[in-house]
């Protein structure tokens, strides 16, 4: 009966931890389903280790295993030859981007492609990518943009605008050009919606929102908030 005792509470408990990682966002998932993985499979092993049912030399080989699992991402960042191999890796495939910040979202433009993503930074659907919301949840996002910030409702209208092309549902917000922000930039938002490092140059600004605004400026189909920005940041950045 004990022992019946433990594996219920051990059943409960992988439930329970299941439960949470199915509300997570789609992107954190996997990393959860496989931590919970490797939990069922050592509380096994132990459980046929304690019961006679299997060698103590497999039960060792799988913790070793399980906890090389845990310890890898801990790894990763105390060697910094691996760290940067993963990096350039990672980065290898992506163009230059544009990031622009708000109370609830941050917005990447892509250089290349003029595509539109982000996260939710704030709110019901923290850290979940916008492209993981289906129309009803964006539509939720949405009037949470509204109660809590107006730079949010327009950055997330400009997404809208671009995976929704000629939908007008949402409630479309982006036909006059939103008043100048009164927040100020710093040196680094400002580099970050051009897609720009640290060791920009007055000609790669120039040349940055140049580009930008061939894509973003309303006289051409564009987006006015995301394209003030950009001029915002171009300014600040000349000075």
């Amino acid at each position: 009966m004990p022992r019946l005792l433990l594996l219920l509470a051990i059943a409960a408990v992988l439930y329970i931890l299941y439960v949470r990682a199915r509300s997570l966002p789609p992107h954190k998932r996997k990393a959860q389903y496989i931590k919970l993985g490797l939990a069922a499979v050592a509380i096994v092993v132990l459980f046929l280790t304690l019961t006679g049912r299997m060698h103590w030399v497999g039960a060792a080989l799988t913790g070793l295993l399980v906890a090389g699992r845990q310890l890898l991402p801990l790894l990763i960042r105390l060697f910094p030859m691996l760290s940067s191999l993963r990096n350039s890796s990672t980065s290898a495939g992506q163009g230059r981007q544009s990031t622009v910040d708000s109370a609830v979202l941050r917005m990447h433009l892509d250089h290349d492609s003029g595509k539109l993503s982000g996260e939710v930074l704030t709110g019901p659907f923290k850290d979940w990518r916008l492209d993981e919301l289906d129309r009803t949840q964006l539509e939720s996002l949405l009037q949470y943009c509204r109660q809590e910030d107006s730079d949010s409702v327009q950055l997330l209208d400009s997404y809208l605008q671009q995976r929704f092309p000629g939908e007008t549902d949402f409630g479309h917000q982006g036909s006059r050009p939103p008043p100048h922000s009164q927040s100020g930039l710093s040196r680094s938002e400002a580099l970050a919606i051009l897609g720009l490092g640290d060791e920009a140059t007055d000609d790669d600004i120039v040349a940055a929102h140049r580009s930008l605004m061939q894509k973003l400026h309303p006289d051409r189909g564009g987006n006015h908030y995301l394209a003030a920005k950009v001029n915002e940041a171009k300014d600040f950045l000349l000075g």
